[in-house]
């Protein structure tokens, strides 16, 4: 598969940002429950005055009540459309979309370039304070509350044993015909100035709940009810873990996702569409 547009077709750029708390994630659904693409794509038929739907193509589908601070999708559209609309576009859609949502930029697509699968990595977020009173009321729709002292360095040391590349089947939701290797480039957890842990998790891709499982499973270990080398021991038996628990939605949020130079978006296209296996042929 190439990724040439269709002729009469231009490949647009979307850099975007949600509160994931009214959505029902990012893909529109069969029910019609509301999505963050669905109120996109409602958006730019509207301000484009098109009879067509445009469907969005995404860095990394979100789940319900995931935010998303950097992320990045593309949608192709007529010449001729993009030719009349480019200019006021952006401001057309800031003023149509529901305040939860904005898009921050519109731009031709370099050649080769999708949004989901040129991708090379995705980072997130995930926030947590241990504060006895809580979580500050300002921030309650991003901060999980864990009502148990964390100690950090235990978890940050539990972390490096999942860094690489493994099959994170214990920590996924497994889906029919959808491989569960991934390439854990970073794990870290820092505490700031304001008690709030931010663990910082950046990979290839991410299969479904992973972030949440592996933060879920550090969390026991930043509490004491586990040992250090417990996730790595869940890691390595490849089976989820009725101890490991997916964490709430609202403390995670997408920041970024990366992209190589303009000459390597095609290739890297190809690569990722090739389902992977570890050596010895596992999965």
């Amino acid at each position: 598969m190439t990724e040439e547009v269709a002729p009469g077709r231009v490949r647009v750029r979307l850099d975007l940002s949600y509160d994931g708390a009214g959505f029902s994630g990012w893909a529109k659904q069969a029910r019609g429950q509301r999505t963050v693409q669905g109120e996109i794509e409602d958006a730019l038929r509207t301000v484009t005055r098109s009879p067509e739907v445009f469907e969005l193509t995404v860095a990394g589908r979100t789940d319900a009540g995931v935010h998303a601070r950097g992320q990045v999708a593309h949608v192709d559209l007529p010449v001729e459309l993009w030719a009349e609309h480019r200019e006021k576009l952006l401001k057309r859609l800031a003023g149509r979309l529901p305040k939860d949502v904005r898009v921050w930029s519109l731009a031709e697509a370099p050649a080769g370039f999708n949004a989901r699968f040129s991708a090379v990595w995705r980072r997130y977020a995930y926030r947590v304070t241990d504060h006895p009173g809580g979580v500050d009321p300002l921030l309650r729709g991003h901060v999980l509350w864990h009502d148990w002292p964390l100690d950090v360095d235990a978890m940050n040391e539990a972390a490096r044993g999942l860094l690489g590349e493994h099959d994170f089947a214990a920590y996924c939701k497994k889906r029919e015909g959808a491989t569960t290797i991934r390439t854990l480039q970073e794990l870290s957890l820092v505490r700031g100035e304001d008690g709030i842990v931010t663990a910082t998790v950046r990979a290839d891709a991410f299969c479904h709940n992973m972030v949440r499982s592996l933060i879920g499973a550090l969390l026991f270990v930043g509490d004491g009810h586990r040992a250090p080398d417990w996730p790595g021991k869940v890691l390595v038996a490849g089976v989820r873990d009725s101890a490991v628990h997916v964490v709430r939605p609202h403390g995670l949020t997408l920041e970024e996702v990366g992209y190589p130079a303009d000459g390597l978006l095609a290739a890297r296209s190809l690569e990722a569409r090739n389902r992977r296996t570890l050596p010895g042929g596992c999965c």
